[in-house]
């Protein structure tokens, strides 16, 4: 990604977010399902209307189901999730739905105040929709009438997840797919207010519950 933006007088990469990576190998995913064909890249559709074409590292179609793997990439942004694969693994449906689920490496929910419901995957909201928008559209410029079970992955997750704070919010076994704008913009005032925000979420529903 060749995006910049200019902090302090300093030019600092943009990057996108797991919600980005975990989109782009679940479209690169459907299309190898509808053309049988491998891709070294796809491009995404982000909300607020911009795209971005997303490096893939590996594709493979085996029994019915493309697995798709991207990996993050945070810009100038230290974040620990930089540098991990997120893998989406796609398979037909017959009843019409995108439905979305985590795997190894993402985070269970177990506490209330978060973006996802006790005892889902920490699959935020965004990155769902992402994820359904694309690969809906997919279905629609294919004229295909299946549905499409999309699970997400990631290897490293359990382990990168030690070292973020999500084990204090209530997420166990992973890591959680972010990402409201799907790019990493590094020193972001507005992440660590969004960060601030969840954790006083799960804090309030604490208290309510006490």
């Amino acid at each position: 990604m060749d995006e910049f933006i200019i902090k302090d007088g300093k030019k600092l990469r943009l990057g996108f977010t797991t919600g980005t990576c975990a989109t782009a190998a679940s479209k690169a995913a459907t299309i190898m399902l509808l053309t049988d064909e491998k891709l070294d890249s796809v491009s995404v559709d982000l909300p607020k209307g911009k795209k971005l074409e997303i490096a893939l590292q590996s594709c493979e179609l085996k029994a019915g189901i493309a697995t798709c793997c991207v990996k993050k990439f945070s810009g100038d942004d230290p974040y620990v999730t930089n540098g991990i694969l997120v893998y989406s693994s796609v398979k037909f449906n017959n009843d019409g739905n995108i439905n979305i689920d985590g795997g190894k490496g993402v985070g269970t929910v177990t506490k209330k105040g978060l973006d996802c419901p006790v005892g889902g995957a920490a699959i935020n909201s965004m990155p769902r929709k992402m994820i359904t928008n694309n690969v809906n559209q997919l279905l629609e410029d294919f004229s295909c009438e299946k549905g499409a079970d999309v699970l997400i992955e990631v290897p490293e997750g359990e382990e990168i997840a030690k070292r973020t704070f999500n084990s204090h919010l209530g997420i166990i076994g992973g890591i959680s797919i972010i990402g409201t704008s799907g790019i990493v913009e590094p020193m972001s005032k507005k992440a660590l207010v969004d960060s601030l925000k969840i954790e006083m979420n799960v804090i309030k529903e604490k208290s309510i519950l006490k």
